[in-house]
Order: structure tokens, then C-alpha cells, then sequence
């Protein structure tokens, strides 16, 4: 909340708990942060009783924008004008991103699915929308973290300026762009469905359709997660698993395998959860084996959950 006292005989009120007007009696019954703006003539402004007010107010827990200098009512000019709108604006942003858990924290995510080309025409894809990991960008962003959001193909946009996103096609390039950026983070979540496979020899021209069957000859890409889990230092680093049977056992031994710390496990068992939803329902495992089995959700608000985890590496 934001008050701006304009006389000292009101912020004197509010410091002293003389609920006689409408301005002290909103301020003594807010139970939010409160914000302080004050406007007075300089000599006021310097009086001890006002200066008095203000120490008050700040043992109070309240926040002051100070006032700046400038031509008063009194016709005067110095110390005691409200500060400018854009100027107030700017000192409550900074004051509250300077509050937010991931304030000075990189954060990589990838998101979305991967094309793998077999001619100019067709792919190799699969289902990811890319909303999860775009919801989690999000979310990092809003508590206070610089994110670097690679995702494949998606039709999403990111709304935090906090977000720099790099759209990649292929599983190469979301490699090559993770590289690009690991060395500096202080966590990374893989939430992409990368494909496992690309076509071995990819047609310059669209295949022509014949009577005889097409036969496609696949390689493995490279496993971006393994390959952060070999170069990790410090980082925090968060992996997807999508199971379709023995999940749990699975998700232990990506663990284990791809050098995570924690892994989000989704299983197309549960109903509501998998590609194409706006819910999800997850298990976080640890990588001391520790599982917490989360409820259906929002993935929004599972974004949440995961951000929370990293919230809680770094309290």
C-alpha cells in the first residue's frame, strides 16, 4: 500500500496511532507492506517532530520514498516535494525485486518439443506444446531470476521482460544453445521433449510418394541432460522423466545416470496430465531418493512447486 502524507501533522498520526481521519485509519488497519510518500513544506520537512515521525514509521516496519527537491506550495524551493510519480513507481519496483528469492539467480529452462528433419516437408516431432516449460520461465522470472528460455518449435510468447527466449528447431541446436549458456547459471530445469532420434541422411528435396514402402534410418541425438550432468559445477540442475511404466524406478535411475538433483516425473497414467493439458501431475524425486507425490494441478502452479525447489537450494 502507498500513502502519501502531505502535512506532518497526518504523518504524526500515522507514527503515533491517532486514528482521526480516513488517510491514518486505512494505514493503521493495512496488514500489507506499507509505502510512505511525504509532501510537506521544507521547513516541516525538517522540523525534529517530522523526522521523529519518520524514524517511528521506519521502526514500524513501514518504508519511506523520500521526498525530492524542487518548488513547494510555499512558494519555496528545496527539500520536502512528493516525489514524481515515475519516480515512486520506480523506487517500489526496485525495492520489491531487490526482496525476491531468486534476485541475482540465472536460470536456464528448455521447453516445447524437437523437429527432427526428414525432408523440406516432414519431421520427426512429437506432441509438446511447451507450456510447462514456458510456465516455469515464468515463474522463475516473477521471483526475481534472469532466465534463458530455449525452446523448440511452440507457438507460445513469453510475457517477462526478465526472459530472454531462443527458438531452436532441432535437438542439435537446443544443445549447442544449452552449451552456450550452463557454464553461467546457477540451475537449469530440461523440461523439453527432445527427440531421442533424427533421421540418419536428410533429403534435400520432399520425398516423392511411390508404391514402394519408405524406409527411414535413425540416429540417436545427443542427451542435452546428460551432458550438463557431466559439466555441472554448482549448478542446480532439474530433469523431466515421462514414463509409461515402472516410473519411479525409471526416474532413480535417470537420477543417477544423467548426474541430476532432482527430477519431475510425469506418468501418461494419470488422467489430466501429459502433452497437450493445461494440468500436470508430477513426482519430485531428489537424488537421495526422497519422492514427494504432488496433487493434479494447474501448471501454473506447478511451475511453482519446481521454482520452489530451487527457492529452497538457495534460502
Amino acid at each position: 500500500m502507498l500513502i502519501a502524507p502531505a502535512t506532518a501533522n497526518t504523518l504524526s498520526k500515522m507514527a503515533t496511532g491517532n486514528c482521526d481521519n480516513l488517510l491514518v485509519a486505512t494505514y493503521l488497519s493495512a496488514k500489507c507492506p506499507v509505502y510512505f510518500a511525504p509532501a510537506m513544506d521544507l521547513d516541516m520537512y525538517k522540523h525534529p517532530s517530522t523526522i521523529a515521525s519518520f524514524n517511528a514509521l521506519h521502526q514500524f516496519g513501514n518504508i519511506m520514498i523520500p521526498a525530492e527537491n524542487g518548488e513547494l506550495a510555499s512558494g519555496l524551493s528545496g527539500e520536502g516535494r512528493m516525489a514524481e510519480p515515475e519516480n515512486i513507481i520506480a523506487f517500489l519496483e526496485a525495492d520489491l525485486e531487490k526482496k525476491l528469492p531468486l534476485k541475482g539467480k540465472k536460470v536456464l529452462i528448455t521447453a516445447g518439443p524437437t523437429y527432427e528433419a526428414i525432408d523440406p516437408v516432414r519431421f520427426i516431432g512429437n506432441h509438446s506444446s511447451g507450456k510447462m516449460g514456458f510456465d516455469i520461465a515464468e515463474c522463475a522470472a516473477n521471483n526475481g531470476a534472469e532466465v534463458i528460455l530455449i525452446s523448440g518449435p511452440s507457438h507460445l510468447n513469453v510475457k517477462n521482460a526478465k526472459i530472454k527466449l531462443i527458438r531452436v528447431v532441432n535437438a542439435q541446436e537446443m544443445y549447442e544453445a544449452c552449451h552456450q549458456y550452463f557454464n553461467e547459471m546457477d540451475a537449469a530445469i530440461c523440461a523439453a521433449a527432445v527427440a531421442d532420434y533424427r533421421p540418419k541422411h536428410i533429403s534435400d528435396q520432399k520425398i516423392k510418394k511411390t508404391a514402394t514402402d519408405l524406409n527411414i534410418e535413425l540416429e540417436s541425438t545427443k542427451d542435452i541432460l546428460a551432458s550438463l550432468g557431466q559439466i555441472k559445477k554448482q549448478q542446480f540442475l532439474i530433469g523431466f522423466a515421462l514414463e509409461t511404466q515402472n516410473e519411479i524406478e525409471n526416474a532413480k535411475l535417470k537420477i543417477q545416470k544423467k548426474n541430476l538433483d532432482l527430477i519431475v516425473l510425469n506418468s501418461l497414467q494419470d488422467q489430466g496430465a501429459g502433452f497437450g493439458k493445461s494440468t500436470n501431475k508430477v513426482t519430485f524425486i531428489d537424488s537421495s531418493g526422497a519422492i514427494e507425490s504432488m496433487e493434479l494441478k494447474p501448471k501454473e502452479a506447478v511451475a511453482e512447486d519446481i521454482i520452489n525447489k530451487i527457492i529452497q537450494q538457495y534460502a
